[in-house]
């Protein structure tokens, strides 16, 4: 039977984590203030008429302060998909997608037809939506999606006019959410991770997190280390370039990626017809950018400027067949001309399962931006700082380098974070999984990670595309599943190569939410 005493759940040490520092005239940590929350038992149910009956959510209550646990609350949406084999259950794996926004309650469904047999009879799993987004109390700016769009290229003649649209933006959410944006953090809702962990009556949690994911958990690690278990980080976050770096590394990343591609492509001229060497490759490439700069190119129902042709290249690059296919359709665009009929199509969006579409339209924008600026303070306030670094990236790193520096809206964030930036100096275990050539999280994002977390253990797949490994078929599934049912990590890091793409492996992608305002290559050519 499992306790329900707080001696159980919320050692001392746990609640100075938990209860950073309590506000004048709060109940001491000593006295249990925050009992009335993990001593709560959902009322689980199905999470939707068409979904299985053995899918369960459930909303639970939280403090949005944790330094006023008493004060004002907010919801917290969680679902779970218990194991049918009960004595061989160790405890619960806890799921984040990424982001920072991802709605994370319907992990547990989709996760059930990716991971092995052999995980599922060991855990119960444990899907959330983190505090702000989706289902748990969505935070929401009323932004336009022209105001959503934040992936701008930096041009002298518009950088006053984009300026004034990051202000707006900070405004405008600093008017809808007020003092609730300090709150809307990483080590918040990695306390409310430990609530869970408490309501559930776990003596630890194991998890599993995705991209922005890592990042979580990793501060879970920190904050709370002995209920740690057995944690997997797929594709990394740097906490050392929070967050303003992590956005920078895209353009950084981004260069080798297309060197890459275009050595790929040269050597399939006769199928793509875009230059038998690299240098002619890439000089295809700019030459339709500087041909949509002079005129856009009509592409699939959409005018693409040569800007749009850069970002929408920038992530399919990382893929060397899907970009040379997107290049080579776009060429063919660019030759025929303009079309003669047809209406402008709509860049796609992914549909929302029924259970979350309660969320605001903005609401995955508004939750990346609120907890990528008041989760550190070092974000630049002078406007200027962005333009000159715009210019030095834009030379540095032609392909997307001028829109990862310039002006964001944390250059005008009204409400700091309630606290700094996490600090790593634990040991706890963990294993690190990237691939080599991964858009959102580029391989020296995962090195960075691995080297904060002094107790981890990374595996590499070398020649590994996209955005997430475990669950892939990917060379590094064995060791990661290993880890999860023995809890033996690696006696070193590992690098393994997985023989083909996911794409020629018959593999759909994980299904990992694009940061909010950059739609991917399909949506863009």
């Amino acid at each position: 039977m499992r306790s329900r005493s707080l001696t159980h759940v919320l050692a001392a040490s746990t609640l100075a984590a938990l209860v950073p520092a309590l506000a004048p005239g709060t109940a001491s940590a000593a006295e249990n203030p925050l009992e009335q929350y993990t001593g709560q038992r959902p009322s689980w149910h199905r999470c939707a008429s068409d979904s299985p009956a053995s899918y369960q959510c459930a909303t639970i209550k939280v403090p949005l302060d944790y330094s006023r646990p008493d004060g004002k609350k907010v919801g917290l949406a969680i679902s779970r998909m218990k194991t049918s084999t009960a004595a061989e259950r160790r405890g619960v794996l806890l799921l984040n997608p990424g982001g920072p926004g991802g709605s994370g309650v319907g992990m547990p469904l989709g996760m059930a037809g990716q991971l092995p047999a052999s995980v599922k009879k060991k855990y119960d799993l444990v899907g959330f939506d983190p505090r702000g987004v989706g289902k748990s109390s969505p935070v929401s700016c009323g932004l336009t999606a022209d105001e959503q769009n934040w992936e701008r290229p930096y041009r002298a003649d518009k950088f006053a006019k984009d300026v004034k649209w990051a202000r707006a933006f900070a405004e405008k959410c600093d008017t809808e959410q007020g003092d609730r944006l300090r709150h809307i953090t990483t080590r918040n809702t990695a306390r409310d991770m430990e609530v869970i962990r408490g309501v559930l009556g776990e003596k630890k949690i194991s998890y599993l997190g995705y991209s922005y994911g890592t990042y979580l958990g990793a501060v879970y690690t920190q904050m709370f280390p002995r209920h740690a278990d057995r944690f997997i980080l797929d594709s990394a976050v740097d906490p050392a370039r929070i967050w303003r770096g992590m956005i920078q590394i895209w353009g950084e990343g981004a260069e080798p990626a297309f060197t890459r591609w275009s050595e790929w492509t040269a050597r399939r001229h006769s199928t793509y017809r875009l230059g038998k060497t690299p240098k002619a490759v890439r000089k295809t490439f700019w030459d339709l950018v500087a041909r949509a700069d002079r005129e856009p190119i009509e592409f699939e129902g959409r005018k693409l400027t040569g800007d749009d042709i850069r970002s929408g290249s920038r992530g399919a690059f990382f893929s060397v067949r899907e970009g040379a296919d997107s290049i080579a359709k776009l060429k063919k665009a660019a030759d025929r001309g303009p079309a003669r009929t047809g209406e402008p199509k709509a860049p796609s969006r992914p549909t929302q399962p029924a259970f979350g579409r309660a969320a605001p339209d903005d609401n995955s924008t508004a939750a990346f931006w609120t907890v990528v600026c008041a989760d550190t303070r070092a974000w630049p306030r002078d406007p200027e700082r962005y333009r000159d670094d715009a210019v030095r990236a834009k030379k540095k790193y032609p392909l997307y380098g001028d829109f990862g520096s310039t002006i964001k809206p944390c250059a005008f964030w009204k409400k700091d974070g309630s606290e700094p930036a996490t600090t790593f100096d634990n040991k706890v275990g963990a294993l690190v999984l990237q691939n080599e050539w991964d858009s959102q999280t580029p391989l020296a994002s995962g090195r960075g990670l691995h080297r904060a977390m002094k107790g981890s253990r990374m595996v590499t797949v070398a020649g590994g595309e996209g955005h997430g490994v475990y669950g892939t078929k990917s060379c590094a599934d064995k060791t990661a599943t290993s880890y999860l049912t023995t809890g033996r990590l690696p006696a070193k890091d590992l690098t393994c190569r997985t023989p083909a793409s996911p794409r020629e492996r018959g593999f759909n992608k994980l299904p990992l939410p694009t940061p909010p305002g950059l739609p991917g290559m399909t949506d863009r050519l």
